[in-house]
């Protein structure tokens, strides 16, 4: 009852705009639900489809089947690909086993994918910054397996070693913080003067628009309550980038795991969602914190996405 008493302090919740579902989350879900709906269950996927818990329940419960690899999946069984992508190894089994295969990648990532074969075709050693056993990262190295290195931090940056410096070239995982990606690169472009990377950003639009929504909203916050999956990479991005600035946040998958004693004294309190946690989280959450005696809820919107993907050509409707 303590504990209750002390988080009804709040008396506003401001929600981060842009949050919640981007274009390319949207089109892998939708990707799945079709071939469901087109070849019946199950249909397999190989990893999760995105990085969401109440998303893979949702799915599982309507017949999907998520596996780590296509050795776990039947002859003939429909195969998505998921939306974090796959090396040019794992297609090529596919195509051994004759796998009906729908690919579900998001066209961010497969530009990434792309910008890897050109860099590494023109001899490049390419320098990928992002985190180490992520499916997009793995995807990444796969384009070109001994010119293609991973640096995840600052001190990476600092002790990686090239075959020429005059040819290198940079990539960017898409689901990474803006600044945080801004410190190795400061650190690269110093120690290969010559270093290029791609015409423009690899970071997706939905990732820094969520980024600097929330920014804008920690700002003005006590706390900061982010919906996403622990293996969610933007969603932690999310988090870092708030208690970089200095506010407190927690990542939670619904609002049952929120603990009332981190809304102890505050009155106001930010909520956002990663980009692969459903809309439905935010509701039930502000739904909670209206409960507890949160009167108003406002709206902070810095962008508003308009971008749409078409689905992928296997499902695609003639």
């Amino acid at each position: 009852m303590r504990e209750w008493a002390a988080a009804t302090t709040a008396r506003q919740v401001v929600l981060a705009s842009p949050r919640s579902f981007c274009a390319g989350v949207e089109r892998a879900i939708s990707a799945v639900e079709q071939a469901l709906d087109r070849h019946g269950p199950p249909v397999y996927v190989r990893k999760q489809i995105v990085h969401n818990l109440h998303v893979i329940n949702d799915l599982q419960a309507r017949g999907a089947v998520f596996v780590d690899e296509l050795t776990e999946i039947p002859d003939g069984a429909t195969t998505v690909f998921s939306a974090h992508g796959v090396a040019p190894a794992v297609r090529a089994a596919a195509a051994d086993r004759g796998l009906p295969v729908i690919d579900a990648t998001c066209p961010l990532v497969t530009k990434v994918h792309s910008e890897a074969r050109r860099f590494a075709g023109r001899g490049n050693t390419v320098l990928l910054i992002g985190h180490a056993g992520h499916e997009e990262t793995e995807g990444t190295l796969g384009e070109a397996p001994g010119r293609i290195a991973l640096v995840e931090s600052v001190r990476d940056a600092e002790r990686i070693e090239v075959a020429d410096p005059d040819r290198v070239s940079y990539l960017v995982q898409t689901t990474l913080a803006v600044d945080e990606v801004a410190g190795v690169l400061d650190v690269l472009r110093r120690r290969f003067p010559a270093l290029t990377g791609p015409a423009s950003d690899d970071i997706c639009y939905a990732t820094t628009n969520r980024q600097a929504a929330l920014r804008e909203v920690a700002a003005v916050a006590d706390v900061v309550l982010v919906l996403g999956s622990a293996n969610s990479s933007n969603s932690r991005r999310l988090v870092e980038v708030t208690e970089r600035g200095g506010t407190p946040a927690y990542l939670v998958d619904d609002v049952e795991e929120v603990d009332l004693r981190w809304l102890a004294g505050a009155r106001t309190i930010g909520v956002t969602a990663g980009a692969s946690a459903p809309p439905r989280l935010v509701d039930q959450t502000v739904a909670a914190l209206a409960g507890l005696g949160a009167g108003a809820v406002r709206e902070h919107t810095t962008r508003t996405e308009d971008v749409h993907f078409t689905l992928p050509k296997e499902i695609r409707t003639p």
